[in-house]
């Protein structure tokens, strides 16, 4: 049994100064479930990632590196007909970034209810799924949805995490009608600060609701009492991937059945290893590199 399943999609990463002019760039993977899988399972937790991946080279690296970090991709399937992902991301001034995707009718974003693998998503503890795989397509939207429904028929924990890209989302009242209710499915919701007022109607039928804000920490909302957690001082390379490596660490202290204050504390932790690498999951703790703050409620 696997104790997190998390479905979407994952793309390459090639990283550089100036495309254009550079003879060198940084070639990586990524993805917000593929860093909470692998963020969970850097932490000592069984992580299942379910998704499609082209039958291409970065295809192949998005595997091994699943594979590599302990997540189970036995449900992934390889399309034949199609290409994975790509992002081309550019650094101008500082951190500042320029970011292109290419992920138009990409293996990722034709994954189907038919990939969910119906026992593991009704045998597992926490199904996490986010706003980004409803936004990239119709059928992707329809799997996030039937793997909604198996987890809370089964009584598995539904984790959503909200990610509004308003890049995915031509049209913005689509974008609050699906995510609203996205976020009204869920058992845990994430939800940064500025997609507050997105989701407002959802935040009465949440039985957990936890908010980031960046630089200010965050706040966990529970039973009615709320919990905050300061951000933690540290230099930051690359702010990408910070959201889903939050995740990670409050979902793995959630299964601990940690304080919820504590969860905050490793949410916090993780993300800040994450923003210190310029990948958005290499930097990611092991459970020996865990803050003792984080380690117990």
């Amino acid at each position: 049994m696997t104790e997190v399943v998390t479905l979407g999609e994952a793309l390459g990463v090639v990283s550089a100064d100036r495309l254009r002019h550079d003879l060198t760039a940084r070639l990586d993977v990524a993805g917000p479930e593929l860093t909470t899988a692998i963020g969970m399972a850097r932490l000592g937790h069984s992580a299942t990632w379910v998704g499609r991946v082209g039958d291409d080279e970065i295809g192949a690296r998005v595997l091994a590196v699943l594979r590599g970090e302990g997540v189970d991709v036995s449900h992934a399937r390889v399309d034949t007909s199609a290409g994975t992902g790509l992002i081309l991301r550019q650094r101008r001034v500082g951190r500042v970034r320029r970011t292109v995707h290419y992920r138009a009718r990409s293996a990722g974003s034709r994954l189907s209810p038919a990939d969910v693998p119906v026992d593991v998503v009704r045998s597992a503890r926490v199904l996490h799924v986010t706003g980004i795989t409803a936004a990239v397509s119709g059928t992707a939207w329809s799997a996030v949805h039937h793997a909604i429904k198996l987890a809370a028929d089964a009584g598995v924990t539904v984790s959503v995490d909200v990610a509004h890209r308003p890049d995915l989302w031509p049209d913005h009242r689509e974008a609050k009608e699906t995510l609203t209710e996205l976020a009204k499915s869920a058992d845990v919701l994430f939800v940064n600060a500025d997609e507050l007022e997105l989701i407002d109607t959802a935040l009465s039928t949440v039985p957990e609701i936890v908010v980031t804000r960046g630089g200010k920490g965050a706040s966990a909302t529970v039973g009615g009492i709320r919990y905050d957690a300061p951000a933690a001082p540290v230099t930051v390379v690359d702010p990408g991937g910070a959201g889903a490596s939050f995740v990670a660490g409050y979902l793995s202290a959630l299964l601990e059945e940690l304080h919820p204050a504590a969860r905050l504390r490793r949410g916090v932790a993780l993300a800040a290893y994450t923003v210190a690498s310029p990948s958005h999951w290499q930097g990611l703790p092991t459970r020996d590199e865990l803050p003792p703050a984080t380690v117990a409620g």
